[in-house]
């Protein structure tokens, strides 16, 4: 399995959550199959997003694209990181 972890602040979570759930299906079309948002304990606007894709190609092709870029701007993400994960391992305890 391939994912990806972002790690951003965002000016105001409800107005980007809306964009977020906005681009659902762009999305999807690109690869992501599932996803989780997250927040830090203490900073309601520090947002992780922790996704897997069909492919890490897929995914940064992505992210990179001008479009997302673009979208990132409206949604008031600031300084995002992208790391780019392969899968080693899971289980269950």
């Amino acid at each position: 399995m391939k994912y990806v972890l972002i790690i951003h602040e965002v000016q105001d979570y409800t107005a980007w959550k809306i964009i977020f759930d906005n681009a659902s299906t762009i999305r999807k079309e690109a690869g992501e199959i599932s996803y989780q948002v997250l927040k830090y304990e203490n900073e309601a606007n520090k947002i992780v997003h922790f996704s897997s894709w069909s492919s890490l190609e897929n995914a940064k092709k992505f992210f990179e694209s001008p479009e997302l870029i673009q979208i990132r701007k409206e949604a008031g993400v600031e300084s995002p990181e992208f790391i780019y994960l392969e899968q080693l391992e899971t289980g269950i305890l």
